[in-house]
């Protein structure tokens, strides 16, 4: 009886707390047309202050959404085109000397801002990517001799190129890992299309007005871990996890051949965390088999290693994480 009353008590105060997503996203669909999964998916990076990987074709609002995102919560926001002449010092800034004073001062990088677009990080060399991806992992920046703590929130969004486009450096797969979810995104469909055009044409897109301040966004990211998960939705989490490792266990023995490696431990507190974002930003207090539904691909289908053997068969992650979703029995 008395888990109950805890539930109703958690279910009040994330529906309290959580009140600010409804402005949010209203503000941010006032601009982005027919591109909820990314707006959500990005919102579940902030709450979770994990980092996204975007891919699709060019044209895609994906500038636009994070910058939008940017304004709705009044933070900073900064933009890197990533190119294959980049340096570290781009990104993370450098010391520069000051002849007039005999000695060097710090240029911080653009790196440092609340929201960080990474535009095709795929198209600089891998000592640029790394250097961004250490600012994204430890939070902080060294130039020189001194360490410079990064603002918080603090959200890369970096955007991929499909592969097979020229000139590009695929992101190594210890990299790839760092990023919470990876979301592709795909065409407006034919309706929103439309709005987006006419939108255009008549040059009435609105003005984003600041909703939510930076204070409220880092109380939510602290409350997001409030939000009840029971016993048997980590057991179905693992699961899934489990079954990217060990397919023959879960009764899925034609998957071992095409599976490389399965997802890391990052998987499985990812897969975690982005459902209770995903329940929050539902404005519910407690996890369901749904929300793990609704983030699994975004969460694993860059943490699955896929064989010679799949790519022959023409199987992407996508198509094996499918595979075992529907194979495991959920709760």
């Amino acid at each position: 009886m008395e888990n109950k009353v805890d539930i109703k008590k958690i279910n009040e105060k994330i529906e309290k707390e959580s009140a600010f997503i409804d402005l949010l996203r209203s503000e941010m669909n006032k601009v982005i047309v027919g591109q909820k999964n990314m707006v959500d998916k990005l919102l579940i990076g902030l709450l979770a202050k994990g980092h996204i990987l975007l891919e699709g074709v060019p044209g895609l609002a994906k500038t636009l959404a994070i910058n939008t995102l940017s304004k709705a919560i009044s933070g900073s926001f900064s933009r890197i085109q990533f190119t294959p002449d980049l340096l570290p010092a781009d990104v993370v800034g450098t010391q520069l000397y000051n002849v007039k004073q005999s000695k060097f001062s710090v240029k911080k990088g653009p790196v440092f801002a609340n929201f960080v677009l990474a535009d095709e990080i795929n198209r600089a060399p891998a000592k640029v990517q790394s250097a961004l991806l250490e600012a994204m992992q430890e939070k902080q920046v060294t130039i020189g001799e001194e360490t410079f703590k990064l603002e918080e929130p603090f959200l890369v969004m970096a955007t991929q190129n499909p592969i097979d486009q020229e000139g590009t450096y695929p992101l190594p797969e210890a990299q790839v890992d760092r990023f919470m979810l990876k979301t592709v995104i795909t065409y407006p469909d034919l309706d929103d299309e439309k709005l987006i055009m006419r939108a255009n044409l008549e040059n009435t897109s609105s003005k984003v007005k600041p909703v939510v301040t930076l204070k409220k966004i880092m109380t939510a990211q602290k409350v997001v871990r409030e939000v009840y998960m029971d016993e048997k939705i980590e057991s179905y989490i693992l699961d899934i996890i489990f079954a990217t490792r060990f397919p023959e266990k879960y009764n899925l023995s034609e998957l071992k051949p095409l599976i490389s490696f399965g997802a890391s431990p990052r998987g499985s507190i990812n897969l975690a965390l982005a459902a209770k974002c995903y329940a929050f930003i539902n404005r519910r207090g407690f996890v369901i088999p749904d929300d793990v539904r609704a983030v699994v691909f975004d969460v694993l289908q860059h943490r699955i290693g896929i064989s010679y053997e799949a790519e022959a068969e023409n199987m992407s992650s996508v198509d094996i994480i499918t595979k075992i979703v529907n194979e495991i029995a959920v709760p």
